[in-house]
């Protein structure tokens, strides 16, 4: 029942396609025999028979495209009276009319079935046996004849024009499909594991950011006057649960990060002065200086940085933040409290490749008593408009308040 539903066309399309195909072949055949009104009897010895197996051979090439091409064994190239070419052998024999490659009405059908069993066949030993039973199909033909050197080059040609060059075509083609389907299925692996790493890096980016800010919370309660020694103790334990919180973020997002060298996309869209007041109300001392005009894309995302940074490395630091069109800087001063955390992330790595896939140079490290994050990117030539910019303190792209 298998093989029976195997047999079974998809589409009316390739019915349609198999029926004209079924057609061409018998008339071809039944050209190539005897003529069925003067001489009946033969054409219904001869003809007959081959019609039934270009029924058979069409019903079940499309499936199984070697049984086709052993069913057409009858008709394929073994009258040599005609060639592609005729060669002129007179040094070796005595012939001269030599057909190279013999050509019948039914080639053309033979040398399809042909191409279809190495286009669809990943299997290489039963065409090789095929072509054994074929080739000693021929062998027998040329002895039958009388074994002349003319028939064993006509014979050959035959065999591999018809057979074994059109088998070849149909393998190159498959191994092109399949390196083309590996190719698609690669890209196609690539552009997974930049989206992961892409929501990776907003997943820590944000929630990193989120986490730091509930520290810095957790950190002014533990000082505050007026509340209970438990009180105190439970706003320092939150302290310490939120920077193992991030800690935690950082090696499970590590995960899928295992794209270093994705490329950036847009940041989560939100304004940097929202993002400096939220960490003013959060308790982190920060200042905000905006120069007049654009600031850079990555203007978002080095704050971000920065102000995470600042509340998990330096608890309690002075923080000023300084925009400028083609410079942005994070700067905190020293800690006033033990730091919440280990250094070792990614999202200075991370950055530093967006900054550098944007034309742009990143600078981190201490600077007086304290630390400072700058991204600084190029300046356009005069009339051209920064591609790396954008107005207003916003990046580009539709704002959105998931992080409210």
């Amino acid at each position: 029942m298998k093989h029976l539903r195997r047999l079974r066309r998809e589409s009316r399309r390739q019915v349609v396609y198999d029926v004209l195909l079924w057609a061409l072949l018998c008339v071809f055949t039944a050209a190539m025999g005897p003529d069925p009104v003067q001489d009946p009897a033969a054409f219904g010895m001869v003809t007959v028979p081959r019609l039934a197996l270009d029924t058979v051979a069409v019903l079940v090439g499309r499936p199984w495209p070697l049984a086709a091409l052993v069913l057409l064994v009858p008709l394929g190239p073994w009258r040599f009276g005609d060639g592609f070419a005729t060669v002129d052998l007179s040094w070796l024999l005595p012939r001269r009319d030599v057909k190279i490659l013999p050509l019948l009405a039914t080639s053309p059908f033979i040398i399809w079935y042909a191409y279809l069993t190495g286009r669809r066949m990943a299997k290489v030993w039963p065409a090789l046996l095929a072509f054994c039973l074929i080739m000693i199909v021929g062998v027998g033909v040329v002895l039958a004849r009388g074994g002349d050197l003319g028939l064993w080059v006509s014979m050959s040609t035959g065999l591999t024009g018809t057979y074994l060059v059109p088998y070849l075509f149909g393998m190159l083609r498959r191994k092109l499909l399949q390196q083309r389907r590996q190719a698609r299925l690669s890209a196609e692996a690539q552009a997974r594991l930049r989206e992961r790493a892409r929501i990776a890096r907003d997943m820590h980016d944000s929630l990193g950011h989120d986490l730091a800010l509930i520290a810095v919370r957790a950190a002014g309660l533990e000082v505050a006057q007026g509340l209970a020694p438990a009180q105190a103790k439970a706003a320092g334990e939150l302290r310490v649960a939120a920077a193992d919180a991030t800690e935690r973020l950082r090696h499970i997002i590590g995960l899928l990060r295992e794209d270093a060298d994705a490329p950036p996309l847009a940041p989560v869209d939100e304004d940097v002065t929202d993002l400096v007041r939220r960490a003013k109300d959060s308790g982190m001392p920060v200042t905000l200086e905006a120069a007049p005009g654009p600031v850079p894309a990555l203007a978002h995302a080095v704050v971000q940085e920065g102000l995470t940074n600042a509340a998990k490395h330096a608890p309690g630091a002075a923080v000023a933040v300084s925009l400028s069109p083609h410079r942005v800087s994070v700067r905190n001063g020293p800690p006033r409290s033990r730091p919440t955390a280990s250094p070792g992330g990614l999202g200075l790595a991370g950055l530093r490749e967006r900054a550098r896939l944007a034309g742009g140079t990143l600078t981190a490290g201490p600077v007086g008593d304290g630390y400072e994050l700058a991204v600084t990117t190029p300046i356009p030539p005069e009339g051209e408009e920064d591609p790396h910019a954008s107005g207003g303190g916003r990046p580009p792209g539709p704002r959105r308040s998931e992080h409210d």
